[in-house]
């Protein structure tokens, strides 16, 4: 499937079950990244507007670039009121964005699906002298406790393409090269979701990989869900947890 219609027909359920990102990476990239209030901002890949949204209530003004149209309209009617935000149907590959016109470039769960060459070029292209490119995943573990371990078994079993897909075949080292020689710099922090069962399942339908109703493995898989939702639950909550990981420096 084209990368950039993977999600249509999981707007709903991504503004609703995926994770925002902690304070403290936030904080970092105020603070030590060098983002501030009244900067210009290119949020590449933003899907529906999570992150966007975070960088807005900093007094950043963000350009929201995605592809997507559903997911585009979806930030849209959430972030819409907002003086300091507007949208383009552009690409990593190929913004729309005028050369030098951004401060700072920020990628949130969506730069394992761009084209690394192409995109970079199309960075150091709009990005102005001094500019920046920041990298953010909400990496899920897939270890730790029972229910992440189970879990990923339950991906690696039910999901259509999840190995072929999964933002984590980017290692860190290969992330290198993207940026000018030398300049990679990275921070991590902890991140969780406390999800009812309700809240669990929609978190996995979010993920592209995840097997819709019609497909064979929708039904075993959700009775899995359950199963390991009823062995590890805690006060009918299972906590959901990640690593949220930024890659900064110039291009």
């Amino acid at each position: 499937m084209d990368s950039k219609k993977r999600f249509s027909n999981r707007v709903d359920t991504y503004v609703k079950y995926r994770p925002s990102y902690p304070k403290e990476a936030i904080d970092c990239l105020y603070d030590t990244v060098g983002l501030h209030p009244d900067c210009e901002v290119a949020d590449v890949g933003a899907g529906t507007g999570i992150f966007t949204k975070l960088l807005l209530e900093r007094g950043s003004r963000v350009t929201a670039v995605e592809p997507n149209k559903e997911m585009r309209e979806a930030a849209i009617e959430a972030l819409g009121s907002n003086a300091n935000f507007r949208t383009i149907p552009g690409s990593a590959e190929d913004t729309g964005l005028p050369d030098e016109s951004v401060d700072f470039i920020t990628c949130a769960q969506s730069f394992h699906w761009f084209h690394q060459q192409r995109a970079k070029a199309e960075f150091h292209r709009i990005l102005k002298p001094g500019g920046k490119a920041v990298l953010i995943w909400n990496s899920r573990l897939t270890e730790g406790t029972a229910f992440l371990e189970e879990y990923e078994h339950l991906l690696q079993r039910y999901g259509t393409d999840y190995n072929e897909v999964k933002h984590t075949n980017i290692s860190p080292e290969s992330l290198i090269p993207f940026f000018a020689a030398g300049t990679m710099r990275i921070a991590r922090f902890p991140n969780r979701q406390l999800l009812d069962f309700d809240g669990l399942a929609g978190r996995l339908h979010s993920s592209s990989y995840s097997p819709t109703p019609e497909h064979p493995n929708y039904e075993p898989m959700m009775r899995e869900l359950k199963a390991i939702f009823d062995r590890n639950q805690q006060g009918g909550r299972i906590s959901f947890d990640y690593v949220t990981e930024i890659f900064w420096g110039a291009i």
